[in-house]
């Protein structure tokens, strides 16, 4: 591995150590935030969260599809990472649609019909949803650049950093989902 791979390498996973961060401070506000006056105990998670979780991993597992075809049928690894970024738009629109439910609920993001716990959750998976299109942006660009130039061992940098980029994102959605369940 060259030196512009490995500071491409280590620059995401400096990246990925701040989101890691960030999201630590999130959920540790809401945990924090349960002792308020305006906290709704047995807030309801919508069930569109349920079945983006369920997408989400299926995109993770269409993904090593993709790359387990690269090099060798481009065809096929081409069509399983359409397949990813198709999911990863149905995640978004799962995600939307669980807002819906969480205002059919009568909560809101601010103002008078919010609660703490719609506001961060409505916090946390907005921006869990910029960092899911960034790297449907940065799977798009290998879908393009995969339809016209041959990857081989010696460039598949691209389609290995925004593989590693997407499957953090799920695992973080997996455990933004799972504390929202058990701490929500």
């Amino acid at each position: 591995m060259d030196k512009k791979s490995k500071a491409l390498k280590m620059m995401l996973w400096f990246g990925i150590g701040s989101l890691i961060m960030t999201f630590a401070g999130l959920t540790s506000a809401f945990i924090v935030s349960k002792n308020r006056v305006d906290w709704v105990n047995d807030f309801p998670i919508p069930a569109a969260f349920y079945f983006s979780l369920f997408v989400i991993i299926i995109s993770s597992l269409s993904l090593l599809i993709s790359k387990k075809y690269l090099i060798e049928n481009k065809k096929l690894s081409n069509l399983f990472l359409v397949i990813t970024i198709v999911l990863g738009l149905s995640f978004i629109l799962l995600q939307f649609t669980g807002f819906n439910q969480i205002i059919e609920e009568g909560f809101h993001f601010t103002g008078p019909t919010s609660s703490i716990n719609s506001s961060f959750i409505f916090l946390i998976a907005f921006v869990h949803i910029i960092h899911v299109l960034v790297a449907l942006f940065f799977l798009i660009y290998v879908l393009i650049r995969n339809f016209y130039v041959q990857i081989n061992d010696q460039n598949s940098l691209g389609f290995e950093l925004a593989s590693i980029f997407w499957h953090f994102v799920d695992v973080l959605w997996i455990y933004l989902f799972i504390f929202l369940v058990f701490f929500g």
